[in-house]
């Protein structure tokens, strides 16, 4: 199988910092050493790119000026056109990066994700950008402050990246040129050495983006947690899903979040019941997944009263 493209994407809103930190890269010869680099710019802002200063002369820079320019054959063809070794991606913050996700060619693989933010605005974009502030978090490996100010209130920084991403790391770039991380202890609000893991109802939506994130360290645990039943007949009648409605950032992604439960013997069990689940979990391959994922392997269920806030949230 031949080797993917790496795509390095970079994420965030107008005047973020995205353009200038492509153009260090490019000037960088520890990044740039010569590869064919086809730079897909999807906003234009006050920073220019200055091509003449990129070290090495096969860079080719290619503006998308909408998303319906976004597809698989476009994309597709610049990279035959090119016969490049790799891909930088400035996305428009105002877009949603499910529509480039789904019109990646098959031969181009996401390898890095960045999201660049200017830190005298990221609180107020949340506050009134929610759902794009989230779909830019929720995939990113690192989030950059530019401009922070001296006082900055990094607490509710960490609130708002930690309700979104746990993986995300959060950098702190200041106007002199210093740079600082977030170094907030993040812990987990339930004890994942216990003899059996108690998940509060409150702490359904952290537990479960936690244990999607990081499965092989739930692997073999026992775990307690409250859900709601919907059967499948096409996975037998040992087998129910159980979990919690979830909402990320707004009534529009609320999405339903439950786990492969598997009992002994055939179960009563109807869809819409409320339930207390007791089992062990096994990371293993099931037809509801699409690779290995958490199946709890049940040893006791209680028929409960439905949270106070049936739909989970990560505050």
């Amino acid at each position: 199988m031949a080797a993917k493209i790496p795509v390095y994407l970079f994420t965030g809103f107008l005047e973020g910092g995205k353009t200038h930190i492509i153009q260090e890269s490019m000037e960088d010869k520890k990044f740039n050493s010569g590869e064919k680099t086809l730079i897909l710019q999807c906003e234009e802002g006050v920073d220019e790119f200055d091509l003449s200063r990129f070290y090495g002369k096969n860079i080719y820079l290619k503006t998308i000026d909408s998303e319906e320019e976004l597809t698989k054959e476009h994309l597709t063809a610049l990279s035959k056109e090119h016969r490049i070794d790799r891909v930088i991606i400035e996305y428009n913050g105002m877009w949603m990066l499910q529509t480039l996700y789904e019109n990646l060619p098959d031969s181009w693989a996401i390898y890095q994700e960045m999201m660049f933010a200017d830190a005298n605005t990221f609180l107020s974009y949340n506050a009134n950008m929610r759902q794009l502030m989230v779909d830019k978090l929720l995939n990113c490996e690192m989030l950059v402050l530019n401009r922070t100010p001296s006082k900055i209130d990094k607490e509710e920084i960490h609130k708002v990246v930690r309700g979104i991403s746990r993986r995300a790391a959060i950098t702190y770039d200041y106007p002199d040129g210093h740079v600082e991380y977030d170094e907030i202890e993040d812990p987990l609000p339930f004890d994942l050495d216990a003899e059996i893991v108690e998940i509060k109802d409150e702490d359904y939506a952290i537990f479960y983006r936690d244990l999607s994130e990081e499965m092989k360290k739930y692997n073999g645990k026992t775990v307690r947690f409250k859900g709601i039943v919907a059967r499948d007949a096409s996975i037998g009648d040992k087998t129910v899903l159980a979990g919690r409605h979830v909402m990320t950032c707004c009534a529009d992604d609320i999405a339903y979040q439950p786990l492969v439960c598997i009992f002994d013997a055939p179960t009563t069990l109807k869809t819409r019941d409320w339930v207390t689940v007791t089992g062990k979990i096994k990371l293993e391959k099931h037809k509801l997944y699409r690779g290995p994922g958490p199946v709890v392997y049940v040893t006791g269920t209680d028929f409960a009263v439905a949270p106070a806030q049936e739909v989970a949230t990560f505050y």
